[in-house]
């Protein structure tokens, strides 16, 4: 049996297991990697339709602010 997993759902549960933790401690470095990390993951997700759904709210919300 082979178990196989995307490069979004790692990088989506490495975004959650960092947040968990408490931020009191946290030293540059750590708050880099978390912000890199959820710039990848938004790269990722951008190119598929559930970031083509969320592209579309946003805009729809843009469009309501204005």
């Amino acid at each position: 049996m082979e178990y196989t997993i995307s490069a979004t759902a790692f990088v989506a549960i490495l975004i959650v297991v960092r947040l968990r933790r408490r931020t009191e401690a946290r030293r540059r470095t750590d708050e880099a990697f978390t912000v890199f990390t959820g710039v990848v993951f938004g790269v990722l997700i951008a190119a598929t339709a559930g970031g083509d759904a969320i592209r579309q709210l946003v805009g729809i919300a843009a469009d309501a602010t204005h």
